[in-house]
């Protein structure tokens, strides 16, 4: 009991913490930039916000409809729900609402939210909370509404890695904004140049292959070795079937982590990835080296899109999305990465009515088309990947700046799209926190023995969480 009170004290402490580990990797966290079709998201690490708290809006007619609050730290969210409040109303005219949207910066919004919810004073209907932090909202009995029965009509259509993300003890208490799949961007024009047909990499054995033939042709790398984001190490533990954490324990050193870092560490060493300006893809010292030829290949989740489309136009028809490497025998495919829950808070007079609107706006075929083409997203809804005329949409920008068809990728890989417990997990912010600002450093920077670094990792942890 004593050591539950512990964590979930910590828990509280990272809440006023701005870090690398907020999820979208900037998924969600980042700042909305003048491309309609860009939020991104969803999805790390804690960057700005898109306003502050006298940011409001709203939606609907406030004669006829129901006030709900919904608080965001993402402009684009919020403007999503109010589109999605028109459509809702015209299906819904006994049932209409009002979205008045606050837009707060990232930590404002995420501690402000914590202290309303512990003195249930001031709360909104419904929230985003990004990934990173969601479990900080769920310790002891969450002060956030069970969605389960919200989402019955929704279920069958979900990726229900999704929806693990937000549930606890068998009920959803988040509904998620993507999925968030981790592929491979490479720059087509680049691997041409040098004789690499990016198709054929399959393996990372092959990444290792084409990575040191591009080394050899160019002086520059293939990929990159992050050291700010755990974007590349999430999507090898969920091929090798691992995982941050057993339980509620940590386990940063088990044979399969020191299996995944010694991966990398052998691609660094045959110059295939090195370590990136930034620390990883997402960030705008990495944008101006992508733009600059330095790498010719990216291993992010899908909403890594909206990033080529804002800050790497010239590279646009350039740029094709393949399924990631894997390692040989694995079932997963893919990873989910980064991501916002938005929740309903318990007890308030219109709850259920704001459980129902959110999951139709984050969960309906309806929505989840909203989703894509407003913010770029790969929806959650997988009855949306086949919907050609969605899909294929050539007036869409993504659609016009890859070489291929997101959603061909996607289909190719929708059976192995895995996701990490430790992700839901209270202890992962301490586990992303020490990577991205210690571990990931040493190993690729610093050159210090993998399993040294994972040992010290792992010892560094436990005492810090007092295991």
């Amino acid at each position: 009991m004593k050591k539950s009170k512990k964590i979930i004290a910590m828990g509280m402490t990272l809440a006023l913490m701005a870090g690398c580990f907020v999820g979208c990797g900037n998924d969600d966290t980042k700042p909305a930039n003048n491309n309609s079709n860009n939020t991104q998201d969803d999805s790390n690490q804690g960057d700005d916000s898109t306003g502050d708290d006298s940011n409001q809006d709203s939606t609907g007619d406030s004669a006829e409809a129901t006030p709900l609050e919904m608080w965001t730290f993402v402009e684009l969210h919020g403007e999503f729900y109010k589109n999605m409040a028109v459509k809702w109303n015209e299906a819904h005219p006994d049932k209409k609402v009002e979205i008045n949207v606050n837009v707060m910066p990232y930590d404002d919004m995420h501690n402000k939210l914590q202290i309303a919810l512990n003195s249930n004073e001031g709360t909104p209907d419904f929230v985003d909370i990004e990934q990173g932090k969601f479990s900080n909202f769920t310790q002891g009995q969450p002060a956030l509404l069970d969605l389960t029965s919200a989402i019955a009509d929704y279920k069958g259509d979900i990726v229900q890695s999704r929806l693990d993300l937000y549930s606890k003890d068998g009920k959803v208490y988040g509904l998620p904004t993507h999925v968030g799949a981790t592929v491979a961007f490479y720059n087509t024009e680049l691997l041409e140049a040098a004789d690499i047909d990016y198709t054929t990499i399959k393996t990372w054995a092959d990444f290792k292959t084409a990575g040191s033939k591009y080394y050899e042709a160019t002086g520059k790398y293939l990929g990159t070795a992050d050291t700010s984001a755990l974007w590349t190490t999430n999507l090898l533990m969920a091929e090798l079937g691992s995982d941050y954490v057993d339980g509620d324990k940590i386990q940063v050193n088990s044979d399969a982590m020191v299996e995944a870092m010694t991966l990398l560490k052998d691609l660094q060493k045959a110059n295939a990835i090195q370590t990136v300006p930034g620390g990883n893809p997402d960030k705008e010292e990495a944008y101006g080296a992508f733009n600059n030829g330095d790498y010719a290949c990216a291993i992010m989740p899908m909403w890594q899109m909206s990033r080529y489309t804002s800050y790497m136009p010239d590279l646009a028809g350039k740029v094709a999305i393949a399924p990631a490497p894997v390692v040989d025998n694995t079932k997963a495919k893919s990873v989910g990465g980064g991501g916002t829950g938005t929740s309903v808070v318990a007890g308030k007079e219109h709850a259920d009515l704001a459980a129902e609107f959110l999951a139709y706006a984050k969960l309906s075929y309806d929505g989840n088309v909203e989703i894509w083409n407003a913010l770029g997203f790969d929806p959650c809804n997988m009855s949306v990947w086949n919907e050609k005329d969605v899909t294929h949409n050539e007036d869409n920008q993504f659609v016009k700046y890859f070489v291929n068809n997101p959603f061909d990728v996607l289909n190719e890989i929708k059976d192995g799209i895995a996701g990490l417990s430790a992700h839901a997990s209270s202890l992962y912010p301490y586990i992303n926190n020490e990577f991205c600002t210690v571990t990931l450093n040493e190993i690729f920077e610093n050159d210090v023995d993998v399993k040294k670094a994972l040992d010290q990792a792992q010892a560094d942890l436990e005492n810090e969480v007092g295991q």
